[in-house]
């Protein structure tokens, strides 16, 4: 009996060893992944200045009214084209008809008034050359005619406050370009300087980007600047037109605007951007530490965590998380994570996953 369990103790254990013997040589049996690796690309002042920005139309206006109605009809929607002088809004107008009725018959009545004082001023001033009325009259007749002449004037001036008012109650484009927003709908009542319609002219686009202390001093009017717009991942090419010296109003930063000029149909108002300024002379801050770029390609993204797969000594591929910083053009900092010249996958020939064992090109 015991001859007999030792044999089937014998054969269980060859079986588990021929079990893990199999499993090792499945696992050594393993096809690798062909994959490209770089090295880090560090740069110590790359020779540019990196800043986000925005872009925005030159043209843009909140376009609002100076009088007090309700709104009776909206022309207009977002995203609608329109030309410079078309009616937007109108505002109801029963008041100012009101007004221009009263004006324009104080101007019948002045004009009336006039007209008579004329006439006596013309016959008196041709019975004072016949000597046949004194000076006192003809001077009465001459005030009498001066004030009714005063007095129309008077009338039609008021009649054109009353016409200005009604373009304040047919409110038309400024320029032409885009609706972008619509603050009121019909029966809202509309206040003096209350915007009613956004509108951006669309013919020419610029970015607004914002630049650090430490960097503005090396930007000036008529720089030509990179410009990557990061949701199409297409470069564009601008130049500076505006610097602002102050940070008072804008959170400690510095405001440059640049045009765009000619571009194409999908950059769009309102798409981020990245402005790399091209400098000679960076801080000596920025001289004394090397940014670690890497392409924005090989950055793995599972969530809100961005990684990137390196390469262990037994070459299979380890994913090690980032934390990223700027973007310069096709490539993104990174801030730490990775040490100098540590290998990193660039590119695979098929998906890889953590522990896959890799094969260099």
């Amino acid at each position: 009996m015991k001859k007999i369990a030792s044999i089937i103790l014998l054969s269980i254990t060859v079986f588990f060893a021929s079990c893990g013997k199999e499993r090792k040589e499945i696992n050594n049996d393993e096809k690798p992944i062909s994959v490209k690796v770089s090295g880090i690309d560090t740069s110590n002042g790359s020779g540019f200045v990196s800043a986000s920005g925005k872009v925005e139309a030159e043209n843009s206006a909140n376009v609002s009214t100076r009088m007090m109605g309700y709104v009776t009809k909206l022309h207009v929607k977002v995203g609608q084209k329109v030309s410079a002088g078309q009616l937007l809004v109108n505002i109801n107008n029963s008041d100012l008809l009101a007004k221009k009725a009263q004006v324009d018959a104080s101007i019948m009545q002045a004009t009336a008034a006039f007209n008579n004082a004329k006439k006596d001023y013309e016959r008196f001033s041709a019975l004072y050359n016949q000597q046949s009325a004194s000076q006192k009259e003809l001077d009465d007749m001459t005030s009498r005619y001066e004030m009714a002449k005063a007095g129309l004037e008077a009338a039609k001036q008021m009649r054109n406050e009353v016409m200005a008012q009604f373009s304040y109650s047919n409110i038309t484009a400024p320029f032409s370009g885009e609706i972008t927003n619509t603050f009121v709908k019909e029966g809202d009542m509309a206040n003096p300087g209350m915007p009613l319609v956004s509108i951006e002219g669309a013919s020419r686009l610029q970015v607004t980007a914002m630049v650090s202390e430490n960097d503005i001093s090396n930007i000036h009017n008529g720089m030509s600047v990179k410009i990557l717009v990061k949701s199409l991942n297409k470069d564009v090419s601008g130049k500076v037109s505006e610097v602002s010296m102050s940070s008072k109003n804008t959170g400690g930063q510095y405001l440059v605007k640049i045009n765009l000029g000619n571009v194409d149909k999908s950059i769009l108002s309102g798409m981020f951007v990245n402005v790399q300024f091209p400098v000679e002379n960076k801080t000596s801050v920025e001289k004394n530490t090397d940014k670690v770029l890497v392409p924005t390609s090989a950055i793995v993204k599972q969530g809100q965590l961005s990684g990137i797969y390196t390469i262990a000594n037994d070459n299979r591929a380890i994913l090690r998380w980032l934390r990223l910083g700027k973007t310069f053009g096709n490539e993104i900092e990174v801030l730490s994570g990775l040490s100098a010249n540590e290998r990193y996958v660039v590119s695979a020939e098929g998906k890889l996953y953590n522990g896959a064992k890799v094969s260099i090109q």
